[in-house]
């Protein structure tokens, strides 16, 4: 048997037909795949197992095409020996091309077909959500124990809020608030991943001194040649940020693409590899303030899944829901997590939470019923 994907055929076809099955494909992260020199009884077997992993499939005498989601052909590759002697490595070949891993210092995480949590720890007396609900070095921790307790991948650190009419602090002052507690995290739970939210080139060197994995940087890097030339000479990850807070745009998703696009080219120039870079819409980030464009990058999410890297979900207890549902910031926790749960579904892979045990629940809940099959000798096949 020979198995190859043929998804990239349709990019050299410039037929409506083949130009909407590209844009699905890459849309619902999805691959075309075709198996050849079949036997009779292969292709009635093949035919029938690809049809309970509920994919599009067609055959004729010697060949089966199909259109598999990813997560369908990874429960493929599970179960593929149970129906055919061999041949699995071609499958395994194929979807190791398209695994999603995003490299932070030393850690990796394959996002591929699931999400990671991202807990927030902000150490600011203004952060829209939670500024001054922890105080001194003992909360703080207790706090962060909780969190990597609930399941936490990731503990970010954030010394100033860059929510609408923020003020800014000094580099001195964001430092005096960050690094301490980083040193703090680092003796008392040093297998964990952190990261911190900052934009001034001080505050990120300080921190990468410190061991800090990852940096998010709502100004996308790009603005100051200092950053690239700090974060190329290192290996932490990097979530780089849309905003549209300076400007409008006249097609948003065009534009935000576009965005995402100049700024991987970027950073890959400056040195900075793509499985170290994720990307963040920056919902709350619009020119007005919970505005409906807020709500267009909610739903649009899965127009950038075709650029291959994580995407970061951040929108906990975000203010729109109390302008959109009249909810104080402390009831937002349901809304919070529906919207999360869209957005994993569309393809979102990094949850910036807050509330880190109730978003683990959202994970664990999503991926038994998207990873579930029902096939026939073999039974729910997320669980072989």
């Amino acid at each position: 048997m020979r198995i190859q994907e043929i998804t990239d055929t349709l990019k050299q076809d410039a037929s409506f037909n083949s130009q909407a099955l590209l844009k699905i494909a890459q849309q619902q992260n999805s691959l075309l795949v075709e198996f050849s020199d079949l036997t009779d009884d292969d292709v009635s077997k093949l035919t029938a197992l690809i049809s309970q992993l509920d994919c599009f499939v067609q055959s004729d005498s010697q060949k089966v095409q199909a259109l598999i989601s990813l997560r369908a052909f990874q429960q493929l590759i599970a179960v593929w020996n149970k129906f055919f002697a061999e041949d699995v490595d071609q499958l395994q070949a194929i979807f190791d091309q398209h695994k999603m891993i995003w490299k932070t210092g030393s850690f990796e995480y394959d996002l591929t077909n699931t999400a990671m949590i991202y807990g927030i720890m902000n150490n600011t007396p203004d952060s829209f959500y939670d500024g001054g609900r922890y105080q001194g070095s003992t909360a703080l921790l207790n706090h962060v124990e909780e969190m990597i307790n609930s399941g936490a991948d990731v503990i970010e650190v954030n010394g100033q809020t860059t929510r609408p009419g923020f003020t800014e602090v000094t580099p001195e002052v964001e430092m005096e608030r960050t690094i301490p507690l980083i040193k703090d995290i680092k003796k008392h739970f040093p297998e964990v991943n952190i990261a911190i939210d900052t934009y001034k080139l001080p505050v990120m060197k300080a921190a990468l001194d410190e061991g800090v994995s990852i940096i998010n940087d709502v100004n996308a890097f790009t603005d100051d040649p200092g950053k690239l030339e700090l974060l190329a000479d290192s290996n932490a990850g990097l979530l780089t940020m849309h905003s549209s807070r300076g400007h409008e745009y006249h097609n948003l998703t065009t534009g935000m693409h576009d965005f995402f696009v100049k700024n991987i080219h970027d950073l890959n120039a400056a040195g900075i590899d793509s499985d170290r870079i994720a990307i963040d819409q920056g919902i709350g980030y619009s020119k007005v303030v919970h505005g409906a464009q807020d709500y267009s990058m909610i739903r649009n999410l899965d127009q950038f899944n075709d650029l291959k890297r994580p995407m970061m979900v951040a929108i906990s207890r975000k203010g729109f829901f109390g302008d959109l549902l009249g909810i104080a910031k402390d009831d937002r926790l349901p809304m919070t997590l529906v919207t999360e749960a869209a957005m994993y579904l569309e393809g979102g892979r990094i949850l910036r939470v807050h509330d880190v045990k109730e978003t683990q629940q959202l994970v664990t809940l999503l991926d038994q019923v998207q990873n579930s099959f029902w096939i026939k000798g073999v039974g729910n096949s997320a669980n072989i």
